[in-house]
Formats: structure tokens, C-alpha cells, sequence
């Protein structure tokens, strides 16, 4: 293909309740939806960065200063524009791993679009549909949080994630277990929250009978991820560390994690997710797929790759209205506790545009 423009959305999308986490709040999502306009079609994808650069280095207005100035002219010089031959343009640019992924993924969706393949099959997605959990935010209180867990058990979520911090760990952890007793699936995700001062409350959860401990420490850790390994029975799975094939297999060697999440913007696209995947597969290690509130667009990429083989765990896969009172596609809809892996073209889904267009606060078209 060759890439003639590429438009830049930016949309104000509110969430249903705020979500608080060890480094803050979100009430919305500001989000950058990039579509690519080719000679074969177009193609769409939402850029999974924050607004704030809390979670990682990157934050949405970074992203898309530095898709404007430094990626898309890549792009744009490229004879035969491929969604594999994305990553090899785009590699004398630094890190940016979240606007890499976002352009790679609607450079992908425009391509299978082309040829009318799914990417689900693109992947090599093995299932049609995909059991779901989710992520609960830190609470007001223990009575609030055991209201909400309640609400995600009665639609029939397959597994709870607790956000916890120091000082929000073990008292809510106990309520949850006791209140919904021992058979709940039930795990917790620190945000790099914790370090050697507070281990000891990390050692506190063992009693609970999680399944696993998600990212403790800073993501440059490793060692303290393997020292807490070592220690502890629950298995302690790394989030935010992990950022290439290369690195999970560098963690595992280590002994700081048995378990891995995967999300496709913290990796820099789909294609090297499937290369974590395949490395974490090859060392037995299993692996599941995270979320960042993605819309209803990058919920159906991540439901493609959540369907591969290797996602023997639950993820964060939440139906829309999880986060969304009004989704920018037709809404993702918990059935039996799980989701359809979409089928059609590319990621599979369409926006529906009257939303996207009454929720856009600027957009820019950068061309060659």
C-alpha cells in the first residue's frame, strides 16, 4: 500500500464511574483515534496512552507530537507500505511504543481490510469467543468496594482484579474473600506501587489464595520482582516491565515472573504481542491480555489477540459498558461471561461515527 494521509482525532470520552488507581484518577479517557488513508483504504486504531504520563513515559499528547514528527514521515516515504514492515520503518525512532502501535494497528486493519481478513485470523487466534474479568478500581471504602465486586459478579465476570496500594491492600483483599468466599477467581495489581520497605504486606496476601500478584515493583526491578518470587507461593505476573519478546524472556530467565500481560500498546503493536506470546509459550510460561480502557475499536484488536492459545488466563477483556455509557462501536456485550472474537474485516468492527463525531474535541490530517 502506500499511505497517502493519516488523520489524528482527538476525543473526549467520559467513563461510566471514575478509576482510581495507585497513580491517580480517571473520570474520561482522552483519547487519539488514528485513521490511515491508502491506496488500498483505510484503516483505523485508538492509541492506548494516558492522558498523563503516569502509567508509562507516554501520554497522549506526546504521542501524537511524536507520530506528527518523527513517524509518519517514515511512513509516508515508504514505497509499499505493510502492516510487518511498520516496525522496521519506524526503528530509528526510540521507544514511543503506544503512537508505534497505534499507526501499526491501522496500517493492519487497512491491509486486512483489503484483502477481507480478520485480524483474529491474522494472528492466529484459535477461539471464537473469550472469557472475561475486571479490573476494580481503588474503592471509597471496603462497603463500596464489595457493592461493586457484587454488580461484576451478578453480570457474570469470570475473574476479579483488585487495584491495591500500601495502606489499600490487605483489609479490602480479606473483605473480598471472605464476602464471596474461597472459589472466586480472584487476583491483585499493584501499578509498581510497592518496593522493599513495604514488601511485607505483599507477603500479607498469601492467606488469600490469589492467583497471582501483579507488577509490585518499578519496572526497571527486576530483581526485587525475582527476590519476591522466590519468597512467595501466589505467582507474581509482570505488567508494566515487560515491554518486548526480548525482555519477557530476559524476566522469566531471571525468575521474576511466572506469568505475563500482555498489552498490545505498552509492546508496540499486535505483531510483537504475538511474539511475546510465542516466547512465554515456548518457556511455559502462560500469559493473559490486559486493558487500558480501550474504546469498543481497540477492545476488538485485543479480543483477536486474547483468542490466541497461549491466553490460558483470564484478562481484562470488560464488555463496553464496563467503562462506557455510550461506546465509538456497537457495544461489546458479556454473555455467560464472555465476548465474541470479532469475525469481520480488520479489527473486525466499525465506528459508529455520529459518536465519534459529537465526542471530537480536534482533529488533524497530516499528509506527506
Amino acid at each position: 500500500m502506500k499511505l497517502e494521509a493519516v488523520e489524528l482525532r482527538r476525543l473526549d470520552v467520559p467513563l461510566v464511574r471514575p478509576f482510581r488507581t495507585s497513580f491517580g484518577v480517571q473520570t474520561h479517557r482522552d483519547v487519539l483515534l488514528v485513521r490511515v488513508l491508502t491506496d488500498e483504504g483505510e484503516g483505523w486504531s485508538e492509541c492506548v496512552a494516558l492522558a498523563d504520563p503516569v502509567y508509562s513515559s507516554e501520554y497522549v499528547a506526546g504521542a501524537q507530537a511524536v507520530l506528527t514528527g518523527h513517524l509518519l514521515p517514515r511512513l509516508f516515504a515508504a514505497a509499499d507500505l505493510t502492516g510487518r514492515s511498520v516496525a522496521p520503518a519506524l526503528a530509528g525512532v526510540i521507544g514511543h511504543r503506544m503512537a508505534k502501535a497505534a499507526v501499526e494497528t491501522a496500517v493492519l486493519d487497512a491491509e486486512l481490510r483489503s484483502y477481507g481478513i480478520s485480524l483474529a485470523r491474522y494472528l492466529g487466534a484459535e477461539r471464537s469467543h473469550v472469557e472475561c474479568g475486571v479490573s476494580v478500581g481503588i474503592a471509597s471504602s471496603v462497603d463500596a468496594l464489595l457493592a461493586e465486586v457484587q454488580s461484576y459478579v451478578d453480570q457474570g465476570y469470570r475473574r476479579i482484579k483488585l487495584k491495591i496500594q500500601p495502606g489499600w491492600d490487605v483489609e479490602p483483599v480479606r473483605a473480598v474473600r471472605e464476602a464471596f468466599g474461597p472459589d472466586l477467581p480472584l487476583q491483585v495489581d499493584a501499578n509498581t506501587a510497592y518496593d522493599a520497605a513495604t514488601m511485607p504486606r505483599l507477603h500479607a496476601l498469601e492467606e488469600f489464595g490469589l492467583l497471582l500478584i501483579e507488577q509490585p515493583f518499578v519496572e526497571e526491578d527486576l530483581h526485587q520482582h525475582a527476590v519476591l518470587s522466590r519468597q512467595m507461593r501466589t505467582p507474581v505476573c509482570l505488567d508494566e516491565s515487560i515491554v518486548s519478546a526480548a525482555v519477557a524472556a530476559d524476566a522469566i530467565n531471571r525468575g521474576a515472573c511466572s506469568i505475563v500481560n500482555v498489552k498490545a500498546g505498552r509492546v508496540g503493536g499486535y505483531l510483537e504481542s504475538v511474539r511475546i506470546h510465542d516466547v512465554c509459550a515456548a518457556l511455559g510460561v502462560p500469559v493473559w491480555c490486559g486493558g487500558m480502557l480501550e474504546t469498543g475499536l481497540g477492545r476488538a484488536a485485543n479480543l483477536a489477540l486474547a483468542a490466541l492459545p497461549n491466553f490460558r488466563l483470564v484478562g481484562d477483556t470488560s464488555a463496553s459498558d464496563r467503562y462506557f455509557a455510550e461506546d465509538l462501536t456497537e457495544p461489546f456485550v458479556l454473555v455467560d461471561g464472555r465476548l465474541p472474537v470479532p469475525t469481520g474485516p480488520g479489527v473486525g468492527v466499525d465506528l459508529r461515527r455520529d459518536v465519534v463525531t459529537a465526542m471530537t474535541q480536534s482533529t488533524e490530517t497530516v499528509r506527506p
